[in-house]
Parts: C-alpha cells; sequence; structure tokens
C-alpha cells in the first residue's frame, strides 16, 4: 500500500506539537551583578538566584552572570549600558546614577527616610513613578528595589557628633548627600565603595558614608576608628532588565519573572535587617561575631543631629534635589510631591 502523503504530513505535525517547550533555543540574558566585595549579596543571593531562574520559572534561559566589576562596569554607567544593550539585567546602585537621571535619587533623598520602615513607605509611593521614567529614558524597567541598610558615617578619627564633621573631607555618591555634607561645613568627596578604603587609608578623606554591612565587607574597620550612626537613608538598590530584553518573552513568562524577582526583593530586604547588625557586633569585636573581628569605637550622637538632619531635609537636601531634577524633567518636583512625597509626608516648594 503506497505511503501517502497526507499522512506523512498528519505524522509529522504530530511530533513537532509534542515537542517539549525547552526543544526551544534558550533566551539569553547577560546579567551584570553587584560589586564582588559585597559577596553576600552577589554570592549569597544574586548567584544562586540568577543560576536557578530558568528552572524556578520554567523559563529555557541561558543566563551569563558576572558581578559588575569582574566584567569592568562602573556603577554610574549602569543606565547607560542598559539603554545601549551592554547588558540586559543590572544590579544597579541608584544613587551613583543620578548624574544621568536626577530623579532616580528620588526614593533615597538624604534625611527624608531614615529607618528601613520609612524606606518601605517611600518604595511603595514611588515604584511606579520610577518605573515609568526609566522607561521613558533609558529603556529599562524597574524589577527590584532594596536597601543596603543604613547610611552613616565611619571615620579615622574620632568624631563624637555631625558638629565635628566641619572641615573634613567625607566620601559621598550622591547629590543630595554632598548638599547635606556642604550644609554641615564638610567637604564632600564622590568615590566608589571600592576606592574609599584607601583614601581612608591615606587620609584624602577622614569620613565615609555607607551603610555598615557595606563597610564591614569592604574590611574599612582596618582604616577608622569611629563609627557615627546617623542615619541619613537607607542606600537603596535594584534590578533593572532592558524593555529589549524584557520584550524577549511571552506575557505569561514576563508575569512568572516578575514572581521570581519579587522573591529576590524579599531576600534582599531580609539580608538588610539582619546584617547590619550582625557587623556592628564584629566592628566592636564583640564574642558574638563569628567572623573577623575588629575594636572600632560605636559613639552614641547627640539627640541634636537628628534635629540637623530633619533641618537640612527643608533647607538644602529637597531644594538640591529640585533644582537638578527640574532642569533635566520639568514635571520632577510635581511627580515627586505627587509619589514619594505624599508617602512620607513632604513637599517640594
Amino acid at each position: 500500500m503506497p505511503f501517502r502523503p497526507t499522512l506523512l504530513g498528519a505524522v509529522l505535525g504530530a511530533l513537532l506539537a509534542a515537542a517539549p517547550a525547552f526543544a526551544q533555543s534558550p533566551i539569553q540574558l547577560r546579567v551584570a551583578g553587584h560589586f564582588t566585595s559585597n559577596s553576600r549579596h552577589t554570592e549569597g543571593i544574586e548567584r544562586p538566584f540568577f543560576t536557578g531562574l530558568g528552572q524556578t520559572t520554567g523559563i529555557n534561559l541561558a543566563i551569563t552572570f558576572n558581578p559588575m566589576d569582574q566584567v569592568g562596569a562602573a556603577a554610574p554607567d549602569a543606565l547607560r549600558q542598559l539603554r545601549n544593550g551592554t547588558f540586559d539585567v543590572m544590579s544597579v546602585l541608584i544613587g551613583q546614577t543620578a548624574r544621568d537621571e536626577p530623579f532616580i535619587d528620588s526614593l533615597d533623598l538624604m534625611g527624608v527616610s531614615t529607618t528601613l520602615e520609612e524606606t518601605q513607605q517611600a518604595i511603595a509611593g514611588g515604584r511606579e513613578a520610577l518605573d515609568r521614567r526609566l522607561q521613558e529614558r533609558f529603556n529599562a524597567k524597574v524589577m527590584t528595589l532594596w536597601p543596603f541598610g543604613a547610611q552613616m558615617f565611619f571615620c579615622n578619627r574620632p568624631v563624637a557628633s555631625m558638629g565635628d564633621l566641619r572641615g573634613l573631607k567625607v566620601r559621598s555618591y550622591t547629590p543630595t548627600m554632598s548638599a547635606l555634607l556642604q550644609s554641615l561645613g564638610a567637604t564632600p568627596v564622590t568615590l566608589q565603595l571600592s576606592e574609599t578604603y584607601q583614601a581612608l587609608q591615606r587620609g584624602t578623606v577622614e569620613c565615609g558614608i555607607t551603610s555598615a554591612t557595606s563597610a564591614y565587607t569592604a574590611n574599612w574597620g582596618e582604616v577608622i576608628r569611629t563609627i557615627l550612626p546617623v542615619s541619613l537613608a537607607s542606600g537603596v538598590q535594584g534590578h533593572f532588565i532592558s524593555l529589549a530584553a524584557w520584550r524577549r518573552f511571552s506575557p505569561e513568562q514576563q508575569a512568572a519573572l516578575t514572581r521570581a524577582f519579587a522573591d529576590l526583593e524579599k531576600q534582599m530586604w531580609d539580608l538588610a535587617r539582619r546584617a547590619s547588625d550582625e557587623a556592628f557586633v564584629c566592628f566592636q569585636g564583640q564574642d558574638a561575631c563569628t567572623t573577623r573581628k575588629f575594636n572600632v569605637q560605636v559613639v552614641t550622637p547627640p539627640a541634636e543631629d537628628e534635629r540637623r538632619v530633619r533641618e537640612a531635609v527643608t533647607a538644602v537636601v529637597l531644594p538640591s534635589f529640585r533644582d537638578s531634577c527640574n532642569r533635566v524633567w520639568a514635571d520632577c518636583a510635581r511627580v515627586w510631591n505627587d509619589s514619594v512625597g505624599k508617602a512620607r509626608g513632604y513637599t517640594i516648594p
């Protein structure tokens, strides 16, 4: 009996229909993670997350993950690198990219949110506005937003209050941080975290602002004597994906990725809540420390320092943000007032 072409077509069609989804070509993602010095973030959370993302979402993925310093990616260039397609997903140090987009600093302005709870309010109020702005200007979408922890002062000399910062050079990494430091009579010096250890060691700066977690993992305990724990902000970070990469996925796959990145965000928040306390224990060389111990004095700041921060918000921080952001985007202050400002109870005049 002759083999009929229609029968052959039916057999081939059935075989193709039964082919598993994973037989399709994998979707490529080039990912730049956080700095290697923050190993609890990169190796403890990010690498396992991206390694298992295909299994978690059921999407056939081919992911290349590297911390940004291993591939020569500079933190201030992250938005440009997403826009031009250098990377598909990046861990973004939000304050350090403000030179390219001042509004990105809107979630973590100095003094506006000084606790993790207040930072949660600011992020909840401003996430949608920030996402819209990034999509419009940089072809990038927000996937996570999370804090590093309270941003405070780490000094290579005795410092008892913010008043003692007058005349000192202090590491800064955001425009509003620099504005606040200038209002205190200090000189802001813009440095990346990786550059600050040597600057503190050589006296190029006398103090640096960062979180306890970052300062500890960067071994600042070797070159500082005093911690002034006046919280200025929370060091908000994020993971962003380029829209070109996002559009490679179907709506169902996008939903699966959104759920997975929500879990990544939760892990980062959980780490922020516990890591700061652990770092303080080790900075002070307490017995409870199970890793490297230092002998750094943690001072008790006077109540006057909190007043100084509050006054700086209205006197210099918000005006500085308004002026720099409105120059780039005329609606900046209005959008901030309707989003983050409303959530935190501030209004930019």
